[in-house]
């Protein structure tokens, strides 16, 4: 080996490349934990810089800011990320360096639909579950309720908007929305009347036996007025209602 003067030059060669790579490495380490890269700026801002409405300072400040270890170089962005996104009203937090030692965090907040179940926690109107003071949800009014099988939050948030367009011909909304775990639907409006609706047994279903109340409903609301309790709409070309004092069943085959 020590007789073939190229393989000494390889070898020599190697060596110095070695030390030249662990000289590099040593140098940028040292240049990455100098104090001027501490971090000193951490900037929050909403999407497309619109301001926060939910998301304080103070909650950032006990909640994100204590989990975020390193400086410009060595901070590790999607833990960065993780830390945001525990923030409660956040849905989605995007991280960025901002040279020479600051951080930059996009923010996407929950925007709150309604109550989901029980246990008050809110759903958003992407159809997310998410967990938040309640108190703040409800600073522009009242909110809806909605119930449903896990995983058809979703369903839930698409039918609700159907809601609102089908009822709104009789200055209806919803005020709450249940699908059931056999999937069958009901709707409580905002005038107290409750609407059961049953399962979709066509994409249709739902769509026509709301229009077939829709089409009835101004007569029914002369002559009962505030006294509607419930209408089951469950019937292939009738209704069975309920009222203070009444009842009233105009078809006796639900589907």
């Amino acid at each position: 080996m020590w007789n073939d003067i190229k393989l000494l030059n390889a070898m020599a060669s190697a060596l110095v490349a070695a030390t030249l790579l662990a000289v590099l490495g040593a140098g940028l380490w040292w240049v990455a934990h100098r104090p001027a890269f501490t971090l000193k700026s951490i900037r929050v801002e909403g999407v497309s810089q619109a301001p926060l409405r939910h998301v304080s300072t103070s909650t950032i400040r006990g909640t994100a800011l204590p989990r975020i270890k390193g400086n410009f170089f060595t901070a590790n962005l999607d833990s960065v990320r993780s830390a945001f996104e525990s923030v409660p009203w956040v849905r989605r937090a995007t991280v960025r360096r901002a040279w020479p030692n600051g951080l930059v965090i996009t923010v996407e907040e929950h925007q709150p639909l309604g109550t989901w179940g029980e246990d008050g926690r809110l759903l958003s109107v992407a159809g997310d579950i998410f967990t938040a003071n309640l108190a703040e949800a409800e600073e522009d009014g009242d909110l809806p309720s909605f119930t449903g099988p896990a995983g058809s939050e979703k369903e839930v948030v698409t039918r609700y908007r159907d809601f609102l367009q089908w009822f709104r011909s009789v200055n209806l909304k919803p005020a709450s929305v249940s699908l059931s775990g056999r999937y069958a639907w009901s709707v409580k409006l905002s005038n107290g009347m409750t609407v059961e609706l049953g399962r979709e047994q066509t994409r249709d279903t739902l769509k026509a036996r709301v229009e077939r109340l829709v089409n009835i409903y101004p007569q029914l609301a002369a002559r009962l007025q505030d006294r509607i309790e419930s209408v089951d709409m469950r019937y292939p070309n009738g209704l069975a209602l309920k009222a203070h004092g009444l009842n009233l069943k105009q078809e006796t085959k639900k589907k």
